[in-house]
């Protein structure tokens, strides 16, 4: 059994990962995996369902103590997860929730300072049934954030979100990583949500990272850009995905 992740020392990388494995009986999931992630990176990671994506993420927080690992798996201490569902205590109000754990009434005025971050101010004191699914997810966002993590990790946070609201929610989290700078890995099917959202992409496939894309726009991104369509086309074929018509694209070709 691995040790829990430990500090690491100051430096400019905030996970540092070598030889990391988990097995579930006779089945190995991650196989001798590897990754580092710089402070304030923002890395996506995509794979095939049962690629062991969200098992990644549960041995990076800490929820999974039965990976092994013969180099180094250091995290900081100060991580903080935001998951698919809020996960909101129905029977504590919305700053409560958003504070819990954290003592004393500077705690209070952190918590209201979070929810004004995240565009809901004046709803402190609201219950979550009162709360859409959208903004359950934006106190889920406001938790995670008060305590100013190191590392910031997301398992799928907008996937039970509609269209419209998914977007306003990339917007949100894009403001607030680039005002927080934690290092972030977010876990998603979504392959534009990737390339939106991330300085790289990763894809996970039998147990070992494949594929590590950085991606690079020189101004604002836009899905109707081509270098979106270029990064899209090369990450739909490293997940299988068959796109009549598209071949590799030659700017990224340097990357394989």
């Amino acid at each position: 059994m691995a040790p829990h992740p430990g500090q690491l020392k100051p430096g400019i990388q905030a996970v540092h990962i070598r030889g990391l494995v988990r097995r579930f009986g006779t089945k190995t999931i991650l196989d001798g995996v590897e990754l580092d992630i710089a402070e304030g990176e923002f890395v996506a990671l995509l794979g095939k369902s049962g690629s062991g994506k969200s098992t990644f993420l549960r041995a990076l927080a800490g929820l999974d103590r039965e990976v092994e690992g013969t180099g180094i798996l250091g995290v900081p201490e100060n991580l903080s997860v935001v998951f698919q569902d809020a996960r909101l205590l129905p029977w504590r109000s919305v700053i409560q929730n958003v504070t819990l754990g954290l003592p004393g009434t500077p705690a209070q005025d952190r918590g209201k300072r979070a929810l004004a971050e995240v565009g809901l101010k004046g709803r402190e004191d609201a219950w979550p049934n009162q709360l859409s699914g959208g903004e359950q997810q934006r106190v889920a966002l406001a938790r995670s954030l008060v305590r100013e993590p190191a590392l910031l990790l997301a398992d799928e946070p907008f996937g039970a979100l509609d269209a419209l609201t998914r977007l306003k929610m990339h917007d949100l989290l894009r403001e607030l990583c680039a005002r927080h700078r934690p290092a972030v890995l977010l876990v998603t099917h979504d392959v534009d949500e990737a390339i939106s959202l991330a300085d790289r992409v990763l894809v996970l496939e039998e147990g070992r990272f494949i594929e590590d894309l950085r991606i690079d726009f020189p101004t604002r991104r836009d899905h109707g850009d081509a270098r979106f369509a270029q990064y899209r086309a090369r990450l739909l074929s490293r997940l299988g995905v068959d796109v009549p018509g598209r071949k590799v694209p030659k700017v990224l070709e340097a990357s394989q």
